[in-house]
């Protein structure tokens, strides 16, 4: 009979345990001591850098990209750096999404956010620094032995979290505002702005570890649908939760006439969809048997989550 300490963990459970070693990490690798060619960290500029990447959060970017990897039989301290780097993408790409030039937010996951709690300037900066240090981190030896993987994984967050990706996605966010667009057109900006990172999260695992193509391609293809899962819960959630349970502001998307999946389709159809992006990811998983559960409860977390 096995004892209660022996129960498997929830899904909650474990994504609080990651969210809590990520931010250790990135507690210590954004100290006050310069590293490298560095000469000097101004104290400003980096307590702003941790105010917008050391906020809570659900850190499931970071815990796509290690529970990846440890399906694919990889567990390295380095994976933990990759995910801190692609954790210092996405916060850098919130810090400057709240800013008045973009959606405006005066709260982030219940805090102030980086510009009304500093100033504008030092939110910008911030968000660059936080932008040059993923890929510092990403290129340090520390984060994989070989080479030619760092070079990889810096050029697949380059790629993702660019023009082609989460920047050039928020671009055509930005610019669909109080227009009429296609649903083809909806589908491209939300794959692009949101789910490029999810999608490399998972992908980022499988180069880590080095996996064999096949398995790349299940992995890639299953952070393809945890991309369109996450926006189609977040453009739900925007319309039925409040700010309190968001911990931030709800109702933008209808505020600034923002076409999205649920405004186009309604609430039940897009539940409807989500159900059937789930039932395809667990079909992926299928294949790497009781080692995938972990990823695959993550998948029903992010189609059923509150906030």
């Amino acid at each position: 009979m096995s004892s209660p300490s022996a129960q498997p963990q929830t899904i909650e459970t474990r994504l609080k345990a990651c969210a809590e070693e990520v931010a250790q990490k990135l507690e210590r690798l954004l100290s006050d001591d310069p590293r490298g060619a560095e000469q000097y960290r101004p104290p400003r500029l980096l307590a702003a850098m941790r105010h917008g990447v050391l906020n809570g959060g659900k850190r499931i970017r970071p815990f796509l990209m290690i529970e990846t990897a440890k399906l694919l039989s990889y567990e390295h301290p380095g994976v933990l750096r990759a995910a801190c780097a692609l954790e210092c993408v996405h916060s850098y790409s919130l810090i400057h999404d709240d800013l008045p030039a973009m959606d405006d937010d005066d709260l982030r996951r219940g805090k102030p956010t980086v510009h009304v709690a500093f100033d504008e300037a030092t939110a910008i900066l911030a968000g660059d620094s936080l932008l040059t240090i993923a890929f510092d981190i990403m290129a340090d030896e520390k984060t994989h032995y070989k080479a030619e993987v760092r070079a990889e994984l810096v050029r697949g967050l380059a790629q993702n979290a660019g023009i082609g990706g989460m920047a050039g996605g928020q671009c055509l966010d930005i610019a669909s505002e109080g227009k009429s667009i296609t649903e083809g057109e909806i589908r491209q900006l939300e794959q692009m702005k949101t789910g490029a990172l999810l999608r490399f999260a998972c992908e980022a695992g499988a180069m880590l570890a080095e996996a064999s193509p096949k398995e790349r391609a299940a992995v890639t293809r299953f952070g393809t649908i945890i991309g369109l899962a996450f926006q189609l819960a977040d453009d739900l959630l925007d319309v039925t939760a409040t700010s309190a349970q968001l911990g931030k502001t709800a109702g933008k998307d209808q505020k600034a006439e923002k076409a999205t999946l649920v405004s186009l389709h309604g609430i039940e159809a897009t539940r409807a969809e989500l159900k059937t992006l789930i039932e395809e990811a667990e079909s992926l998983l299928a294949p790497f048997g009781h080692r995938a559960a972990t990823l695959a409860a993550t998948a029903r977390f992010i189609a059923e989550r509150k906030s």
